[in-house]
């Protein structure tokens, strides 16, 4: 992990985070405390660009090459998924959208925008859904939080959302190791993960859209009903 602070490390971070598994082999002994690390961090601590599930599926693909018993780390996936979350409720119940500027590069208003917006369309849901999508499952908690969700609604979909997310998306790379095209084709596997963690959002985009559309056209059916009746 030196090679970060070297000269060109940061260029060689990000060709990591678009290959997991280069990542996982990097870190070396310290591979289950990066993990812990980055999955905490982008469960609700404020930076979103971290590679979430390519890198546990990856990690669970690899687990045998990388010396980690499995069960240690889908517990260690499990409760730093669900103490990133934690953290971010927290932030946000105490300083909710203060944090948040719009031309920021990271906390961007737009990102917190987005959360609310599908935390309060899907409410508790959205601590399980939101995990899958990019952005939206670091900022959903602080959304649950400024919101002021109750903390006990908040902890069961929490744990929840960690359990589904981080052990599920950990033991089916577990489960598919054994299958060589997937081995072969992390690449391929990884970019497919990241579509399939984008739909929610392009569904719930295409529905708002759908609904907007309608919106007019509803509006003059009641017109019409009420010129009638008059």
């Amino acid at each position: 992990m030196n090679a970060i602070f070297t000269e060109g490390g940061f260029g060689q971070l990000i060709e990591w985070f678009r290959d997991p598994e280069q990542l996982l082999i990097a870190m070396g002994p310290w591979v289950l405390v990066g993990v812990a690390i980055i999955v905490f961090v982008e469960s609700g601590v404020l930076f979103p660009v971290l590679p979430g599930d390519s890198l546990i599926f990856a990690a669970g693909l690899l687990h045998t090459q990388l010396g980690i018993n499995m069960w240690v780390l889908i517990i260690t996936i499990l409760v730093t998924a669900f103490l990133g979350a934690q953290v971010g409720y927290w932030i946000g119940r105490r300083w909710g959208r203060r944090l948040f500027k719009p031309d920021a590069r990271i906390l961007k208003t737009q990102y917190l925008d987005q959360a609310e917006k599908f935390f309060a369309r899907y409410g508790g849901r959205a601590l399980v859904l939101g995990r899958f999508v990019p952005f939206v499952r670091t900022f959903v908690p602080l959304a649950a939080g400024a919101a002021r969700l109750p903390y006990g609604k908040f902890l069961f979909f929490n744990t929840l959302g960690a359990l589904v997310w981080g052990a599920g998306i950990t033991w089916a790379g577990a489960a598919l190791g054994g299958i060589d095209f997937v081995h072969d084709n992390l690449e391929i596997i990884v970019i497919l993960i990241v579509l399939v963690s984008v739909i929610p959002m392009v569904v719930e985009y295409v529905l708002h859209k759908r609904r907007k559309a309608r919106e007019p056209q509803e509006e003059t059916v009641d017109v019409d009903v009420v010129v009638e009746e008059d």
